[in-house]
C-alpha cells in the first residue's frame, strides 16, 4: 500500500478491509513523512504498533 491510499483509507466513513502480516487491522494516524502508520488488529484495540505503510495490504 502507499501513504496516499493509507490516509484516504484513514480519513473514510468506510472500514476498509486491510490486513498486516495476514492479520485484520485499523489504520490509526499516518505519518506521511515517515511512510509508517500507527495500527491495531480489529481484536486488540489497546495493541497499537507503528509499522512502514508498504507493509499493509488492501484486500
Amino acid at each position: 500500500m502507499d501513504v496516499q491510499r493509507a490516509q484516504e483509507i484513514t480519513n473514510s466513513s468506510t472500514m476498509a478491509n486491510v490486513t498486516y502480516n495476514g492479520k485484520r487491522i485499523y489504520i490509526e494516524h499516518v505519518d506521511q513523512q515517515n511512510g509508517s502508520t500507527t495500527i491495531h488488529p480489529l481484536d486488540e484495540p489497546n495493541n497499537k504498533q507503528s509499522v512502514s505503510v508498504s507493509s499493509l495490504v488492501e484486500h
